[in-house]
C-alpha cells in the first residue's frame, strides 16, 4: 500500500458562485461566467505558464475543500437519476470522494500579471468561489477529446429552463455596468434548475436562494420556468486575488 502524501495547492480560484447551490454541475454550463485563477507561492511566477495561452482549454485539477472534512462514501446517488437510485463513487463526479480530487475542463481566456500577481482568466468553470487548485494541464484535443465514447446516465446534455426575469429583479440589475454579464451568468446558472432532483417534475410552490457575484438571488419554479423574482446586492465586497 502506497504512503499517504500531502498536496500543497498552487492557487486559488475566484468565481461568481458563492456557494455549492450556485455551482453548475457540469463545466460549460455557465459559458459566460468568467473566473480568476490567481497562483500563489512558488508557482505564482510567469515562468509556469509561459507558453500556456497557445492553448484554447485548460485542465483543473482541484480539491472539494468544503467536503474533505465530512468524508467519502461508496455510493452516491446522482441528480441526473432523480437522487433515487445508487451508484459506486467512482461512477459519478460526486464531490465526497476518497481524497477530495475534481477535475474541469475550462476555456482559458487571458493571462495577466500585475504587481507580481500572476492570474490566468478562465471561462466556463463549475467551481465555487475560492477553490484550491493542485494543478493545471493543457486540454490536448487529438487525445482528450473522445467523439465515440459512451457518456453512462449522463451522456446527454441536460434540456435548460427558460429563464425570467421580473421587472423587480432587472430594476436591481440596471445601475451596474456589467448588467448585462450579470444576467447572462444568473440566466446559464439557474437554467440548469440548482433545485435538489427530487423536486423536479413536481409541483413546487417554494422560493428560493442563491448566492451569485454579490447578489442574493430569488428564484421560484412555474410551469417548468424558472421565475427570477429578486435581486439583492450584499453589503460587503470580498477582495480578489
Amino acid at each position: 500500500m502506497c504512503s499517504p502524501f500531502s498536496i500543497t495547492p498552487i492557487g486559488t480560484l475566484y468565481s461568481p458562485f458563492k456557494e455549492k447551490f450556485a455551482v453548475p454541475r457540469q463545466p460549460g454550463l455557465a459559458p459566460s461566467a468568467l473566473a480568476y485563477l490567481c497562483l500563489q507561492g512558488d508557482a505564482n511566477q510567469i515562468d509556469a505558464v509561459r507558453g500556456i495561452e497557445q492553448y484554447s482549454h485548460l485542465w483543473l485539477l482541484f480539491l472539494f475543500d468544503q467536503n474533505l472534512d465530512k468524508g467519502w462514501r461508496p455510493t452516491v446517488r446522482p441528480p441526473r437519476l432523480g437522487g433515487n437510485e445508487k451508484m459506486g463513487v467512482f461512477a459519478s463526479r460526486a464531490t465526497f470522494r476518497p481524497n477530495g480530487i475534481g477535475m474541469s475542463a475550462v476555456e482559458l481566456v487571458d493571462v495577466t500579471q500585475d504587481s507580481g500577481q500572476v492570474t490566468l482568466v478562465l471561462r466556463g468553470c463549475d467551481l465555487v468561489d475560492q477553490t484550491p487548485i493542485v494543478d493545471i494541464k493543457p486540454y490536448i484535443p487529438y487525445s482528450d477529446s473522445i467523439p465515440d465514447a459512451q457518456g453512462g446516465f449522463a451522456h446527454t446534455k441536460p434540456t435548460p429552463l427558460d429563464v425570467h426575469f421580473s421587472d423587480r429583479a432587472l430594476l436591481a440589475l440596471s445601475p451596474y455596468p456589467e448588467q448585462a454579464y450579470y444576467q447572462s451568468v444568473i440566466a446559464e446558472v439557474l437554467a440548469q434548475d440548482p433545485r435538489p432532483a427530487y423536486r423536479k417534475g413536481k409541483p413546487d410552490n417554494r422560493r428560493y436562494a442563491v448566492h451569485l457575484f454579490d447578489f442574493n438571488v430569488t428564484f421560484h419554479v412555474q410551469n417548468e420556468q424558472i421565475e427570477v423574482a429578486s435581486i439583492e446586492a450584499f453589503v460587503e465586497t470580498p477582495p480578489r486575488c
